[in-house]
C-alpha cells in the first residue's frame, strides 16, 4: 500500500478539482484540470518529500494531515503566484475536503490493519 499512497492522495486532489470546476461551471477540460491541479500537485509533492525526509511512511493519519496542510498552503501560494487567486472560503473548502479524504483513507487503512 505504501507504494501507492501518493497516488491515492493525487486521486483525491484530482477529484477535488473536478468537483470544484464542475460546481463553478468552469468545465472539466484537460487544460482546465491541469491548470487547477498543478499547484496542489506541487504542494503534494513537497508534503511527501518532507514526510520521506523525516523518514515517515506517510501512511498514518497524522502524516496525512501534515501532507494536507503543506499541499493546501503551497498550492494556494502557487495559485496566487500564477494569477489564479484564492478566496478564504476556497482555502477552507480545500482543507476540509482534502483532510476528509486524504486523512480519511489513512484512518480506514489503520482500522483495517489494526483489526487483523
Amino acid at each position: 500500500m505504501r507504494r501507492y499512497s501518493p497516488i491515492f492522495d493525487l486521486v483525491w486532489i484530482v477529484l477535488f478539482v473536478a468537483i470544484g470546476r464542475s460546481a463553478h461551471q468552469h468545465g472539466i477540460t484537460f487544460g482546465g484540470m491541469v491548470s487547477t491541479t498543478w499547484p496542489f500537485a506541487v504542494g503534494l509533492t513537497a508534503g511527501w518529500a518532507l514526510a520521506w525526509r523525516r523518514r515517515r511512511t506517510g501512511d498514518t493519519p497524522l502524516d496525512g494531515f501534515v501532507i494536507v496542510l503543506i499541499t493546501v498552503a503551497l498550492g494556494m501560494v502557487l495559485r496566487v503566484a500564477s494569477g489564479q487567486g484564492t478566496a478564504f472560503a476556497f482555502i477552507l473548502v480545500a482543507i476540509t475536503f482534502l483532510s476528509l479524504f486524504m486523512v480519511g483513507w489513512r484512518l480506514v487503512a489503520q482500522l483495517v490493519t489494526n483489526r487483523r
